[in-house]
C-alpha cells in the first residue's frame, strides 16, 4: 500500500522521453563528474552543451550522438536521461558575416539600448544590473 501510493506520487513526474533518429539534442553536463570540462567547474559552468545530431537509437534508452571532433575523447552512446530536445530558434543563430573582430581575437559589438535595469544587495553594497540588447 505504502509503495504504491510512492509510486503514484514519482509516476506524477516522470515523462517518456524519446528522439527520432536526425533530431537534435542538448547534453547535460555535470561539472564536477564530466569528462567535458568548462573552466574549472563552477556554478557558472553551461549545464548542457551542443545540440548535437542523433545518429542512431541503440535501445530504449541508448542513443549514439554526432559528436565534433573537440569531444573525441568522450564516448558516444548516451542515457536519455542526460539529453534534452533541442528547440530551433531564430535568436540562437548568429550571423558571423555581421561580427567585427578585433586583432585579439575579440568582438566587437555596438550597444542598442538598455531592456532592463535593477539593484541587487550584495554583502551590504548595491549592485546595479542592466540588461543589454545587442547588435
Amino acid at each position: 500500500e505504502a509503495q504504491d501510493r510512492q509510486k503514484k506520487y514519482a509516476d506524477q513526474h516522470r515523462t517518456d522521453r524519446s528522439f527520432e533518429v536526425g533530431t537534435k539534442v542538448f547534453l547535460r553536463v555535470r561539472p564536477h563528474k564530466s569528462p567535458i570540462r568548462y573552466g574549472k567547474g563552477s556554478k557558472l559552468a553551461p549545464r548542457f552543451v551542443g545540440p548535437f545530431e542523433i545518429l542512431e537509437r541503440l535501445g530504449p534508452l541508448a542513443y549514439r550522438l554526432a559528436l565534433p571532433p573537440s569531444l573525441s575523447r568522450v564516448h558516444d552512446v548516451f542515457h536519455v536521461s542526460v539529453l534534452r530536445r533541442y528547440v530551433s530558434d531564430p535568436s540562437h543563430v548568429l550571423d558571423w558575416t555581421a561580427l567585427q573582430v578585433q586583432d585579439q581575437g575579440q568582438v566587437m559589438v555596438e550597444p542598442v539600448r538598455i531592456l532592463d535595469r535593477r539593484t541587487l544587495g550584495l554583502r551590504g553594497r548595491e549592485i546595479d544590473q542592466v540588461r543589454v540588447q545587442w547588435d
